[in-house]
């Protein structure tokens, strides 16, 4: 076995790290002597973690859809810390609904972030990444493997990243960077819980199968992305039968067909109600993330 990556005094570049999965990874990493670039929307939550992280912390506050800001964002971590050793693309939105009902501006808004948002993190980063021979993490989901109903934008971005970190690894790996990719179930986000709590398709996870209704802690994701760099891991899980759904993904679509027969019809009705009652607003990115991401666009509008 190759002796592990060890991450201390090596600087790691995360995006989405005000919240949720970022943050907690962000502070991992600091725990571990790494120098973390934190880069995201939400100043203040991004001036918290980044205290929280110590002084080996710098945060820029950047929409990863904004190449301009993506850079500056870059060029400040690499004027701070010399470099970056690892770029994980991190950053990612959710809204919903089925593809008939859903506001255009919201179901696009979900590929901008999560999919060229990713694109552009990488393509900023990567001529700093093949210089320190590094490693890149894109965070996907199990959304890339399991397409469920009410979760066209959010299946698409993420089976998207998925796809592009399988081209980018052939892409670099003779020039001495792997790139791994992050599966993770439902884990305990504000994302997850404004999902769950969205009145039209917030009860679909609690008729899921066995494991696959569970909530996860985002801990398990820090335990998990803490390995996956210091063994530059191809593939990242949380929890640990996602392998079994990534082995098995030429039959899932199958099975989830079959369990969508029993629970579309219900949920596209819901959805049908809450769009009459609230407009463009039943479709509109969940969590506190997808609000930032909201309140970004409508700035953009506005310039």
């Amino acid at each position: 076995m190759a002796a592990a990556y060890d991450v201390s005094g090596r600087t790691v570049l995360i995006t989405g790290a005000a919240r949720g999965i970022g943050a907690e990874c962000a502070r991992r990493m600091s725990a571990q002597g790494a120098n973390v670039a934190l880069v995201g929307l939400e100043a203040p939550e991004l001036e918290r973690v980044a205290a929280e992280c110590g002084a080996n912390a710098a945060w820029f506050e950047a929409d990863v859809t904004d190449r301009d800001q993506l850079a500056a964002a870059v060029e400040g971590a690499v004027e701070r810390f010399g470099g970056i050793d690892v770029a994980m693309a991190n950053a990612g939105i959710g809204g919903g609904g089925p593809v008939r009902h859903t506001d255009p501006d919201a179901f696009e808004r979900v590929i901008e972030v999560n999919l060229l948002g990713v694109y552009r993190t990488v393509h900023a980063c990567l001529a700093h990444v093949i210089e320190r021979r590094g490693y890149v993490l894109v965070v996907a989901s199990l959304a890339a493997v399991v397409h469920a109903p009410a979760m066209a934008s959010y299946a698409a971005s993420k089976a998207g990243a998925e796809a592009f970190a399988d081209s980018l690894r052939s892409e670099v790996k003779h020039l001495g960077v792997d790139v791994g990719v992050g599966y993770f179930s439902w884990i305990d986000t504000e994302l997850v819980r404004g999902a769950d709590a969205h009145p039209a398709y917030g009860g679909l996870r609690s008729k899921l199968p066995g494991p696959a209704a569970k909530t996860y802690p985002v801990s398990a994701v820090g335990d998990a992305v803490l390995d996956g760099v210091a063994r530059r891991r191809r593939v990242v899980v949380v929890p640990g039968w996602v392998w079994a759904a990534i082995a098995l993904r030429g039959v899932l679509p199958l099975l989830t067909d079959r369990h969508s027969l029993r629970t579309a019809p219900e949920m596209d009705a819901a959805f049908e109600r809450d769009v009459a009652e609230r407009g463009a607003e039943a479709s509109r990115p969940v969590g506190a993330g997808g609000e930032a991401a909201s309140r970004e666009l409508e700035l953009g509008r506005r310039r």
